[in-house]
């Protein structure tokens, strides 16, 4: 991803609100299930990290990035933003940019 890319679509996740909380529960199968399907339908989703959690932001983002084949945009504070393509129906569009 090229920072143009990352830029715009940092833009774009910027008036989205967190659909996913990581709390002080390891990450498991489900949630990352879960949190794929969600990139599936939507592409581009916001995470948040709770005070009470064992993992960092970062460490929550790449975690959850390694297990939905999906990339980290931003990890600012206790909140990061995910991007994966959709295979069935995608809808952002970042080739061109």
């Amino acid at each position: 991803m090229t920072s143009k890319q990352r830029a715009y679509l940092k833009k774009m996740a910027a008036p989205l609100s967190p659909i996913f909380q990581v709390g002080k529960n390891p990450i498991s199968e489900n949630m990352t299930s879960q949190i794929s399907n969600a990139l599936e339908a939507k592409e581009l989703i916001k995470l948040h990290v709770l005070d009470n959690s064992e993992y960092t932001a970062r460490e929550a983002a790449d975690i959850i990035s390694n297990k939905t084949s999906s990339q980290v945009v931003t990890v600012i504070g206790n909140k990061f933003v995910l991007y994966r393509r959709s295979e069935k129906s995608p809808k952002i569009d970042i080739d061109g940019i």
